[in-house]
């Protein structure tokens, strides 16, 4: 298994920097495109612009919760190793499963505890996103 790993962890690395210098040259041809296009547009034709583009239009601006769904994710998983840890102890004081089992198995509560938990900060986040939502349309 050690002859697979320094080849693939190098191709993870190369395949993040290149995606970091083609994300940084597609924004320019975006933005070349872009200020193109906006030599060529009359103010009347704005709308049609609107229509293709409105979510780079300023008075277009989504409400985002990307802090919200971060913050709720990493609560979680705090959440999650803090209920793994407690796991792990009772396991090591009360000596439930013994050799190499109770490492696997203290490996897996950690896991499981992380990914539970952390879904259920996203689960939270979803719906304070929606009932978010759902007053700004009811305010409508």
């Amino acid at each position: 298994m050690d002859f697979i790993t320094a080849p693939l962890v190098v191709g993870i690395i190369f395949y993040f920097i290149y995606m970091v210098f083609e994300l940084f040259a597609r924004r320019g041809e975006r933005i070349f495109l872009l200020e193109k296009l906006g030599h060529n547009l009359s103010p009347v034709d704005l709308s049609v612009l609107g229509s293709h583009f409105g979510s780079l239009l300023p008075g277009s601006l989504k409400k985002t919760f990307t802090a919200l769904r971060i913050g709720c994710l990493f609560i979680g998983m705090g959440l999650g190793l803090l209920t793994g840890l407690c796991i792990v102890l009772y396991i090591e004081n009360n000596c439930i499963i013994e050799g190499y089992r109770k490492a696997s198995f203290c490996s897996i509560a950690y896991g499981a505890s992380v990914l539970f938990f952390g879904g259920l900060g996203l689960v939270i986040s979803y719906i304070v996103e929606s009932r978010s939502a759902r007053d700004v349309e009811d305010s409508k």
